[in-house]
């Protein structure tokens, strides 16, 4: 699910409530991060997205752009998060195209289906360095824009580790740590006037982490509290919420969008995919 103009006539927010702002999005061309930053861009922010790959950021990056007469949309491909040079230089094409960075989402990850004997550390790390030590390079990299502007950072979470959740170990681990890294941000830069919050996705429908987790999605649903999947535009009001004057006293948080999900423990509930690696899997894990 992408987002178009007809969000602005079925949401609850402002027209022009991010006017003037710049959102600094690393995973912007995946599935909730592209949503995430579609909705502050129809709500007048500009942005800039961050990608590895340049066909696939280059496009979204015009594709966003395109939703709102006069917005801005910086593509900074060939960014490596698990760089933090590599992300300054992302920062600075920003500010240079777009004067700002008000707003930080921290949303590129990693992720795939492993027992824990078959993940070799070299995946294990992978992930972590991808998921933990990129966020923290991303508001390292970004900090300087974020004091000078008072701004605010959203960490794209999980509940996988809330629970026990088989073949995520790696996952798990690494948002865990992401959890604690925002908490101890929001302690530290509180004072700066820098807000920290995670936004913890639960089954979402449409994306890659639900199509490999869950294997019959009429049963999930049924097991949701509020009886429905997610959608991605669940997580992008979610976002606008967090980065919105109304949150403007909320810090150190952990947002759990999933109709009530984790307190069942819906992926442990017989919803997984048998302890088999796929070929796809198995190649994955041999590359790395």
């Amino acid at each position: 699910m992408v987002l178009d103009s007809t969000f602005l006539d079925t949401c609850v927010w402002k027209p022009d409530i991010f006017k003037g702002k710049v959102v600094f999005v690393t995973g912007g061309a995946g599935t909730i991060c592209r949503v995430q930053t579609e909705a502050m861009v129809l709500l007048g922010a500009n942005a800039a997205i961050v990608g590895r790959n340049k066909e696939k950021t280059d496009s979204v990056a015009r594709e966003i752009a395109a939703l709102r007469l006069g917005a801005v949309v910086v593509s900074c491909a060939n960014t490596d998060v698990r760089d933090v040079n590599s992300i300054a230089k992302a920062v600075e094409l920003t500010v240079e195209k777009l004067g700002r960075i008000d707003y930080v989402i921290a949303g590129a990850a990693g992720n795939f289906l492993a027992d824990f004997n078959h993940l070799s550390s070299n995946a294990f790390s992978s992930v972590v360095n991808i998921d933990l030590l990129g966020s923290y390079n991303t508001v390292k990299a970004t900090f300087n824009e974020l004091r000078k502007n008072k701004g605010a950072v959203l960490f794209v979470s999980a509940t996988l580790h809330y629970y026990g959740v088989p073949f995520q170990i790696h996952v798990g681990a690494a948002k865990a740590g992401v959890d604690a890294l925002s908490n101890a941000l929001a302690v530290e830069l509180g004072p700066l006037g820098i807000r920290s919050n995670c936004i913890a996705p639960g089954p979402i429908a449409g994306t890659e982490g639900l199509e490999r987790l869950v294997k019959n999605k009429d049963e999930c649903m049924r097991k949701v509290p509020l009886q429905r999947m997610g959608s991605t535009r669940d997580i992008a009001e979610a976002t606008v919420y967090l980065f919105s004057p109304a949150a403007d006293y909320v810090t150190g948080t952990v947002h759990v969008v999933d109709g009530g999900s984790w307190h069942i423990g819906l992926l442990t509930g017989g919803n997984m995919y048998p302890v088999e690696l796929t070929k796809r899997n198995s190649e994955i894990l041999t590359k790395l």
